[in-house]
């Protein structure tokens, strides 16, 4: 069935088709939709939908939510998902699968409501204590708004790990046409949930291992679940990159952008393509460095101070000339200022 949505909403209609039975959650700016939208729809499948008191709290809910087998779910935004990070760091110690949506806005500290990409660090990199790794989505449509959510779910259950729906405000308050077809829910067994009531529950799920060798046991058989997703779970996207001798790199709306900006440049001869994860987490390094080494430079473009590049550079391992572009404060760049960047780098000398 095709529908006009905005992103946040498609999120929500995204979650419901993967199985999602319940939702905590807190109201913030440029995210507020999604909590809206789930106490709507959520009740009509049977589910819950709680506004807790605060993110701290919402983000505990969840904890226990998974622990008894549910596929759960919250979302905020900036200073919200800074609130969350002890208890994500808690849920991936813990090994409970789960899914947040970070609807960036301008920071650091309150900033404001417009849309950026400054979250990186935080949702990619880890945000909170100890070794773990968040999987790490980032859509750039309202349709990769409800797909992306639940792929989010499948990847939450197949590593019992937190998966985040990372993008920003301007993709979460667009409208766009959303197709969803009905699909036959399948829910993953998991034995390792807690189950029953008092007197009769078994299992316990927890983060806490006070012997030393213990701990270390069980952070290796995460690191071996990391690395796998390392392996199998990467996902990009190509655009007009096969003859490139340029190639731009961005994600969420940034990609969308400079889309355009490439097709502008292709009609005046300069060969630029477009590289764009899906995957921010584990990152399409492989991918990228093979489209680039076919390349002569890379340009990389974000809604930060720069965050992705440090990946980017990863990748590349210094074989290839990079550049940064970026925009902050809320401040989203235009095709021809894109235009006008890709124009300068292409032309100037190495």
């Amino acid at each position: 069935m095709r529908q006009l949505c905005k992103g946040n909403v498609a999120v929500i209609k995204g979650a419901v088709l993967a199985g999602c039975r319940a939702y905590y959650g807190y109201p913030i700016t440029p995210a507020s939709e999604i909590a809206e939208a789930a106490a709507l729809y959520l009740p009509e499948v049977g589910g819950t939908f709680v506004q807790a008191e605060s993110e701290t709290a919402s983000i505990n809910m969840v904890y226990g939510a998974s622990a008894a087998g549910v596929r759960v779910m919250s979302a905020s935004s900036g200073p919200g998902l800074s609130l969350m990070q002890e208890g994500i760091s808690y849920l991936a110690g813990a090994e409970l699968p789960c899914v947040i949506v970070d609807v960036m806005r301008g920071g650091p500290g309150l900033g404001n409501i417009a849309p950026e990409q400054s979250d990186y660090f935080a949702m990619v990199k880890g945000g909170g204590h100890g070794n773990y790794r968040n999987l790490v989505v980032a859509p750039a449509s309202v349709q990769e708004m409800a797909d992306l959510t639940i792929l989010a779910f499948e990847l939450a259950d197949k590593y019992r790990n937190p998966a985040i729906v990372l993008t920003d405000g301007f993709v979460g308050q667009m409208m766009e046409p959303l197709d969803l077809e009905y699909r036959e829910i399948v829910a993953p067994v998991k034995p390792w949930a807690v189950q029953g009531t008092a007197g009769t529950r078994k299992n316990m799920v927890s983060s806490i291992y006070l012997e030393t060798d213990d701990l270390e046991e069980h952070q290796r058989r995460m690191e071996a679940k990391y690395i796998r997703a390392q392996q199998t779970e990467t996902r990009c996207e190509e655009y007009r990159t096969k003859d490139a001798d340029l190639l731009v790199v961005g994600f969420g709306i940034v990609s969308r952008i400079l889309r355009s900006a490439v097709d502008e440049a292709r009609k005046q001869g300069i060969r630029v393509g477009l590289f764009r994860p899906i995957t921010l987490w584990p990152f399409p390094s492989k991918e990228l460095a093979a489209r680039a080494l076919a390349a002569d430079k890379v340009l990389v473009v974000e809604l930060s101070n720069g965050q992705m590049i440090e990946d980017v550079r990863l990748a590349l391992d210094g074989r290839r000339p990079i550049e940064f572009y970026g925009r902050v404060g809320g401040n989203v760049p235009s095709v021809e200022e894109l235009l006008a960047k890709i124009e300068e780098y292409a032309t100037a000398a190495v």
